[in-house]
């Protein structure tokens, strides 16, 4: 069994996090709860931002907020001195309402509206990164109604996908984000930037994929995006200020997972970025990394009560959970894997073999298939492992479940910083028809 953080066994041989027995805490949140090991996402942030300053390199960290947005993580955030990648205008008035600093925000998407465009620009937010001709025509427009200069990134595809330990390189990715660099997409945004009066291009960004477990794709991303770039600054004079090379760095999800820790991603990307810029003549980057699920996905455990139970002979035994695919949706989405224990009963051998199904009226709503597990009973608590990124984010309500509540827990205290949902909030926005319609 691997326990994450500062989890770690009792003497009641309950789960505990953060000093905070987590049988306590579902008796007074009630179940299903998300809690979050604090001092988790502090020691992760830590780790990719201290290995820029240990090496003396210019960066900005900036956590990708889709992994987990809430007014309290962006506090953390800004109290790690993190920057912050947000994809909308939600995500964007989130850091507005945790009073972020908006000079430390990149706004991120493919199809940001006229809206939030000028929302960023009213906060002024530190840098827009461009996705389409689209939206830089768009932003142009918008900039020069407020009198504006906007600092902007260009979003790239050079041509690698990377998921774990494969990756595609391809002549012309097949992508719905950033401007192709191989077919001269990048090259006339670029063109269109420099000439632009109220756009101020700081530079490149690229994403090659998620849960990546070494840094090959990112070296091969760098070398390809130089290779381009020699070629802007010989005819065009152009040097990037900053090059952003994404996020996807890799978690622990299950034993066969084996990800680097945060020192090791940064330094490797380091050390080929000035490969690359010592090659071509050029000036050394301002390096930006992107965060996201690295920085929350183990420090997010999931506590849910058991409920039901169907055995169906020699095929397999379900034991039936008070939560699911509404709040967490990726086993269904993807067949995301979990690990998970009885959080009351930690130190119990395996006595069966049981599949976890969720309560929505979905044949799909199955979280965690096979896994060994002590002889359960109804109301033994089940906890999930590294639920921290795109567990909340994702959570909806379908069959109108309520979305469960969100607790901090760090050194012996817990915080609640999302309330559980009410029926009530189910039906607050719904308006009921004023008389019959006719058809």
């Amino acid at each position: 069994m691997y326990l994450h953080g500062t989890s770690k066994v009792n003497e009641k041989g309950h789960l505990e996090i953060g000093g905070m027995d987590t049988i306590e805490l579902a008796n007074k949140f009630g179940t299903p709860l998300y809690i979050y090991d604090v001092d988790l996402i502090r020691k992760r942030a830590r780790g990719f931002k201290e290995t820029f300053e240990q090496l003396g390199v210019k960066a900005q960290v900036a956590y990708a907020s889709k992994a987990f947005s809430t007014v309290a993580m962006i506090q953390i955030v800004e109290q790690e001195g993190l920057s912050l990648d947000v994809v909308s205008g939600g995500e964007l008035f989130t850091a507005m309402a945790a009073d972020f600093p908006a000079e430390r925000i990149h706004f991120h998407g493919n199809n940001k509206s006229r809206e939030e465009l000028e929302m960023a620009l009213t906060h002024n937010v530190g840098c827009i990164v461009v996705d389409n001709f689209y939206e830089l025509n768009l932003l142009q427009d918008i900039a020069l109604s407020f009198e504006k200069k906007v600092k902007i990134l260009l979003r790239v595809t050079p041509g690698i996908e990377a998921h774990t330990h494969d990756y595609i390189l391809t002549g012309q990715e097949d992508s719905k984000f950033g401007f192709d660099l191989q077919n001269g997409q990048a090259e006339e945004a670029l063109k269109i930037s420099m000439e632009s009066s109220c756009l101020d291009i700081l530079g490149i960004h690229c994403h090659i994929g998620s849960q990546i477990f070494d840094t090959t794709g990112f070296i091969l991303a760098a070398q390809k995006i130089f290779t381009k770039l020699y070629d802007w600054k010989t005819q065009l004079s152009y040097e990037p200020v900053v090059l952003n090379l994404g996020g996807g760095f890799g978690i622990r999800y299950t034993e066969n997972d084996e990800p680097l820790p945060p020192s090791k991603y940064v330094s490797e990307i380091i050390k080929e970025v000035k490969i690359q810029a010592e090659e071509y003549g050029m000036e050394m980057p301002e390096i930006w990394i992107e965060p996201g699920r690295s920085l929350v996905g183990d420090s997010g455990t999931t506590i849910y009560k058991i409920g039901s139970s169907k055995d169906v002979p020699e095929v397999r035994k379900y034991l039936a959970i008070d939560g699911g695919m509404s709040d967490n949706i990726r086993p269904a989405l993807y067949q995301a894997n979990y690990e998970a224990v009885l959080a009351n009963r930690v130190m119990e051998q395996p006595e069966e073999t049981v599949s976890i199904a969720g309560k929505c009226c979905e044949s799909g709503d199955m979280l965690i298939w096979d896994l060994p597990l002590p002889k359960a009973d109804s109301d033994d608590l089940l906890a999930v492992f590294c639920t921290g990124a795109y567990g909340y984010s994702m959570a909806n309500n379908y069959n109108r479940i309520p979305r469960p509540p969100v607790v901090f827990v760090e050194q012996g205290a817990s915080t609640l910083v999302v309330r559980r949902e009410t029926f009530e909030d189910m039906v607050r926005l719904d308006l009921p028809m004023n008389e019959k319609v006719k058809y």
